[in-house]
């Protein structure tokens, strides 16, 4: 029983040996000889392995090169009954939210129910300076919608083993139809808030 604990101990000091960066690559060589210790590649024993990195510093080092010398982007979301609309900007009067834009956030949630489907889970709607998002899921098809207008305009639709029959046909054909109002009532919004924000400039 000693002898396996002195053993031990002896492979022990050995291996903090080799792990300190002062020890010299001769004694690691006769360590490792002396206690057996299958010899490495010479780059896995350089000083290299055992450095320390600060992964966070690193990070944030890679960030501030990549940033600009541009405000960061604030946001700022609001709930509006039954959904949320977060606005996206560079400064506060970005992120202040309308009475019509109130409105039509409220009328987009109740124009889908009636259009589209009554059985929807509705995500938050995004309105960035050029773009809207909107997402939601429609549960009796088990069926996420994207809708977007901006620099990505479209509606996007993504499930699981889909029965592509005409209740689902028709579901999409409703989605499309749908998303020209979504689109037309938005780009309105977006342009409204471009003018203001402009007029605000002089």
């Amino acid at each position: 029983m000693s002898n396996s604990h002195d053993e031990i101990k002896r492979l022990v000091e050995a291996s903090r040996k080799m792990l300190s960066n002062t020890t010299l690559n001769e004694d690691i060589n006769s360590i490792r000889k002396k206690h057996g210790i299958i010899n490495e590649q010479d780059d896995l024993i350089s000083n290299n392995v055992t450095q320390k990195v600060n992964v966070t510093k690193n990070v944030e080092d890679k960030i501030e090169d990549s940033t600009d010398d541009t405000p960061e982007d604030k946001s700022q979301g609001y709930r509006v009954v039954g959904g949320i609309i977060v606005l996206h900007g560079k400064d506060n009067s970005d992120l202040e939210l309308t009475t019509d834009e109130k409105i039509a956030f409220q009328e987009t949630m109740n124009e889908f129910v009636e259009g589209v489907s009554d059985l929807v889970d509705f995500n938050k709607l995004n309105l960035y300076p050029n773009n809207v998002e909107w997402s939601g899921k429609i549960i009796d098809f088990d069926l996420d919608f994207f809708f977007t207008i901006g620099e990505e305009n479209g509606v996007y639709v993504n499930g699981e083993m889909l029965k592509a029959d005409d209740e689902f046909l028709e579901m999409i054909n409703k989605l499309k139809v749908y998303y020209e109002k979504f689109k037309s009532k938005w780009a309105k919004v977006l342009a409204s808030r471009k003018q203001t924000n402009n007029t605000e400039e002089y």
